[in-house]
C-alpha cells in the first residue's frame, strides 16, 4: 500500500494502472482530506475523476438514477431448514462474474424465507447485482431466467430508472477499469473490505444518451460472446485431454462408479484395510491397465530417481519471500502443464542442496492433497534452479520414457479418480508416498508411440492456452474501448 505523507507541494504523476501495485506519493500540506488511508487518497483517482469532469456526457452519482436498493442476509448454519435443494435460487457472491451471474455452486433457499425474511431483496429482470463485500465492485444483470432468485448480505441489488440507464450499461461501466476502481475507492473494513450504500449511491455514472448506451451495450455483448466461445473451445480442448491418453492406451475411461462391494477378509492379508482401494472403481481400473493396448511397468522400473522435497521450516531452511531460490509448491503447478511462479515462496540457496535441486526433464508429481489434486503432473523446464515442497515428489525418467508422457498418463489417472483412490489418508490429508508410488504400474508403450501421444497432448494444451490468452486479451481490450467510447 502506498505511503501517505505530508510536507510536499505537488501530486506526483501516476498512472491508474498503478493502483494495482501502489507505490509511494506525497499529498499538499494542508489539503482537505476527506479520508486519511493511502489507498483513498492515491493521485491515480484525481485523473480518473478528471476525465470523468471532462467526459462529454453527465456524470451523475448512481444515487440519482436508483429506484431502490437492497442487500440480502445469509441463514444461519444451524438452520439447514431454510435451505433447499431446488426451487429459489440464492445469488452469492461466486455466482457474480465479470458481467455474467455464474450457477455453478448454487445454493438455493425455501419460498418461507424468500417470501419472508428476504422479501425486500426479491429480484426482478433487469436488476443489476453489486458486490459489495470482499471481491468488491463485479456487477451483473438478472435474467427471466435467473428467477426466482434472492441474494445475501454481501451482494446489493439496484434497480435503476431505465427511462435514464439501461442496466445493462450500468453493469458494462461498473466492470469496465475505471467504473471498477472509482467503486472500490471508498471501500472500508481490515480484513474484508467491504462498500456501505451511502458510497454505492455516491459512485459517480458517466451517462450518455439512450441510444448510445444501446450502442455500446451491443458491442460488449458481442465481444462478451467472442470470449465466452473462445474459453468454451479452450475448455473443450483440456476437457478431453484425459479421454484421448485413456484411449490410445486402451483404459477405459469410464469404470463404473458403484461406491459400495466387498470382499473377503482373508484377502485383507497382507494388503490395505481402506475401502477406497478394494472398491469397484479402484479394481476395475487396475485390472484395465493391465489389460490395456499395451504392456506395463512400475514407476520404479522407469525412473532412475524418485525423490521427495523438503519442508522450509523455521530453522536453516525458513522462508525468506523476497530472494533466494523458488520453493515450489502444488499450486505452483498449473492447468496447463507448466509451472507457474505465481505466488511462489523463496528459501536460501545456502539451505538447498545440489541433490535437492530440481533438473530439467524431472517429472514433479503432486503427491498430498485432496484426493481429486493428488497426481497433478507437470515437467520441470524452467532455466532458472528451483527447490520444491515435501508435497510435490521429483521423477526423473530413464532413457526411453518421455517425461511428457509420463506426466500425461499421472494426470489422466489423476481425472479418472485412480490416484485419489490409492492414496492413504493422514490427518485428513490424502496422500501417495514414495513407495507406494515406486510400485504403481502404467502402461509402457515403445518410445515413438509415448512421444505421439505426448505431442498431441502438449498441442491440445498449447492451443488451449492460446485460446485463453485470446479470450482474455480480446476482452480487456473491449473494457478499455468501453471506457474510452464513455469518457472521450
Amino acid at each position: 500500500m502506498g505511503g501517505l505523507s505530508a510536507g510536499s507541494d505537488a501530486f506526483f504523476s501516476v498512472s491508474p494502472a498503478a493502483l494495482a501495485k501502489p507505490e509511494s506519493f506525497a499529498v499538499r500540506r494542508g489539503d482537505n482530506l476527506e479520508r486519511l488511508d493511502a489507498r483513498f487518497n492515491h493521485p491515480a483517482y484525481g485523473l480518473w475523476h478528471g476525465r470523468l469532469a471532462a467526459a462529454p456526457v453527465e456524470t451523475p452519482e448512481l444515487g440519482r438514477l436508483l429506484l431502490s436498493i437492497a442487500s440480502g442476509a445469509t441463514p444461519k448454519r444451524t438452520d439447514e431448514s431454510l435451505y433447499a435443494a431446488a426451487g429459489i435460487r440464492f445469488f452469492r457472491i461466486l455466482n457474480v462474474g465479470d458481467g455474467e451471474i455464474l450457477e455453478q455452486d448454487l445454493k438455493h433457499i425455501t419460498e418461507e424465507v424468500h417470501n419472508g425474511d428476504l422479501e425486500r431483496s426479491q429480484l426482478e429482470s433487469g436488476d443489476v447485482l453489486l458486490t459489495i463485500t470482499g471481491r468488491v465492485g463485479s456487477a451483473a444483470v438478472v435474467r427471466e431466467e435467473h428467477l426466482p432468485a434472492n441474494i445475501n448480505q454481501h451482494i446489493a441489488r439496484l434497480r435503476v430508472d431505465r427511462e435514464r440507464c439501461r442496466p445493462e450499461f450500468l453493469r458494462e461501466w461498473l466492470n469496465c477499469p475505471a467504473g471498477l476502481a472509482l467503486s472500490n475507492r471508498p471501500v472500508s473494513g481490515g480484513t474484508r473490505p467491504a462498500l456501505d450504500y451511502r458510497a454505492v449511491r455516491n459512485i459517480p455514472i458517466p451517462l450518455p444518451a439512450l441510444a448510445e448506451q444501446d450502442r455500446l451495450v451491443a458491442a460488449m455483448d458481442a465481444a462478451r460472446a467472442e470470449r465466452r466461445d473462445k474459453l468454451a473451445a479452450a475448455d473443450e480442448l483440456l476437457a478431453g485431454l484425459d479421454d484421448f491418453v485413456l484411449g490410445e492406451l486402451g483404459v477405459n475411461p469410464n469404470p463404473p462408479q458403484k461406491a459400495t462391494s466387498a470382499i473377503r477378509v482373508s484377502n485383507l492379508r497382507n494388503s490395505r484395510y481402506d475401502p477406497d482401494f478394494h472398491s469397484l472403481r479402484f479394481r476395475t481400473i487396475r485390472e484395465g491397465i493391465a489389460s490395456g493396448t499395451h504392456p506395463t511397468a512400475s514407476i520404479a522400473g522407469l525412473c532412475e530417481w524418485i525423490a521427495t522435497g523438503f519442508a522450509a521450516g523455521r530453522g536453516s531452511q525458513a522462508f525468506d519471500y523476497e530472494s533466494g531460490l523458488p520453493h515450489l509448491r502444488p499450486l505452483n503447478l498449473d492447468t496447463f502443464g507448466q509451472i507457474s511462479l505465481e505466488g511462489t515462496k523463496f528459501v536460501p540457496k545456502e539451505a538447498v542442496s545440489d541433490d535437492n535441486l530440481c533438473e530439467r526433464g524431472e517429472v514433479l508429481f503432486n503427491n498430498t492433497n485432496s484426493t481429486s489434486m493428488v497426481g497433478k503432473s507437470v515437467v520441470f523446464e524452467l532455466d532458472q534452479p528451483c527447490a520444491c515442497s515435501n508435497h510435490i515428489t521429483r521423477l526423473r525418467p530413464r532413457n526411453g520414457v518421455s517425461p511428457h508422457y509420463l506426466a500425461a498418463v499421472f494426470n489422466s489417472l489423476r481425472r479418472l479418480g485412480y490416484l485419489g483412490l490409492l492414496s492413504t489418508n493422514f490427518n485428513n490429508q490424502a496422500g501417495i508416498n514414495r513407495e507406494t508410488l515406486s510400485q504403481l504400474r502404467i502402461p509402457h508403450p515403445p518410445l515413438p508411440e509415448q512421444e505421439r501421444i505426448a505431442n498431441e497432448v502438449i498441442r491440445r494444451r498449447e492451443e488451449a492456452r492460446r485460446l485463453r490468452s485470446e479470450a482474455d486479451t480480446g476482452w480487456q481490450a473491449a473494457k478499455e474501448w468501453f471506457e474510452g467510447e464513455v469518457l472521450g
